[in-house]
């Protein structure tokens, strides 16, 4: 399974999300002499996420990107050099789930 996608399950499974986007950016980075030193070069180690989840409401910002880095700590000890988030409530990114 790659990162990516261990990404997304780990993120879809914990926080019941509106919406989730997790886009591997790795390409732009495989140049970076930290990454280039890392066991495997350049593989799956940048992404950007933007996740909308109704567990953010009421949680500063930084409570927010913890949550996620706390999900993702087996991915960050294993290669994943860089993590980009938005991390939003249903009402901040425009969606309505009231009918759920």
């Amino acid at each position: 399974m790659s990162r990516a996608s261990r990404i997304k399950t780990k993120l879809e499974s914990a926080l019941q999300s509106a919406a989730l986007k997790v886009e591997d950016i790795s390409h732009l980075h495989a140049d970076h002499a930290a990454v280039k030193e890392m066991v495997g070069g350049a593989n799956e180690t940048h992404f950007n996420v933007r996740i909308v989840s109704r567990d953010f409401e009421g949680k500063s910002l930084v409570k927010r990107h913890r949550m996620v880095y706390d999900l993702l700590s087996d991915e960050l000890n294993s290669g994943l050099h860089a993590l980009s988030i938005i991390a939003q409530t249903p009402k901040e990114a425009g969606i309505d789930i009231s009918g759920e």
